[in-house]
């Protein structure tokens, strides 16, 4: 049903994000300790965190940073890493067609997974209405503020936090909590087994390749099966004569 006004569209997108933050939470504050125990300044690893602002491409450049790796190749490997973006930029940008640019760039810098996972089903569904944009800028917004604040906390109170909480353990569960309430068709489930798939395989290539390769394979692999159960469909539903020529 969609939303009456464009603050509760708001609202209730932060309060759809909620339930993601505990799986954020530690990314986050294993982000700032890594920055830290790097070397790092306060000022420094806040300063990054905003400019990155994606948890995976940060870690990895802090890692290359920390081997002295010229400063175009963790660049480049950034590119790499988030290339995903442009995927979830060219799925939300119907929707977001018309907009004015005073919406659009700040929606461009706030896309995140958690924030893509929440709102594309429901883009999709029609059901967030003229006020689906102001339903992303609550999940955008609140996951914005959820890694800035774990990130600032992990900078700040590292050095306290025990190994024993294992805090990135919680990193691949964040994750799941995004991909299995997605599985929704056999075409999906396809795509997440070979892109998982392909990512174990491909975990050791250099510059975090892995990545894009999987999820290249699962985009693959999902279109493949949505194209076999269509022609599929197709022929079940032609006459005896078609089917027989």
């Amino acid at each position: 049903m969609p939303f009456p006004s464009a603050s509760q569209a708001f609202i209730q997108g932060i309060r759809a994000l909620l339930p993601l933050t505990p799986g954020v939470i530690p990314f986050g504050l294993v982000t700032g300790v890594m920055a830290v125990e790097l070397g790092l300044s306060p000022g420094t690893s806040i300063g990054m965190t905003l400019l990155f602002y994606s948890g995976s491409a940060q870690m990895v450049a802090l890692q290359l940073l920390h081997v002295g790796v010229l400063p175009v190749a963790i660049v480049a490997t950034a590119l790499i890493i988030n290339l995903r973006f442009i995927m979830y930029s060219a799925s939300l940008a119907p929707h977001f067609h018309g907009l004015p640019r005073r919406w659009t760039w700040p929606l461009c810098y706030l896309l995140s997974d958690q924030a893509y996972a929440l709102c594309t089903l429901k883009f999709d569904s029609g059901e967030l209405g003229r006020h689906a944009h102001h339903y992303y800028a609550g999940t955008a917004v609140g996951m914005w503020l959820a890694w800035h604040v774990s990130v600032l906390a992990g900078v700040y109170l590292g050095a306290s936090i025990p190994q024993s909480w294992s805090l990135s353990f919680a990193i691949p569960l964040s994750f799941l909590a995004l991909l299995v309430p997605g599985i929704r068709s056999p075409a999906t489930l396809g795509a997440a087994v070979v892109g998982g798939v392909l990512a174990v395989l491909a975990v050791n290539l250099p510059y975090n390749l892995g990545l894009v390769i999987a999820a290249v394979g699962g985009i693959a692999a999902g279109l493949a099966i949505e194209t076999w159960r269509d022609r599929v469909a197709s022929r079940a539903g032609a006459d005896p004569e078609e089917r027989a020529s």
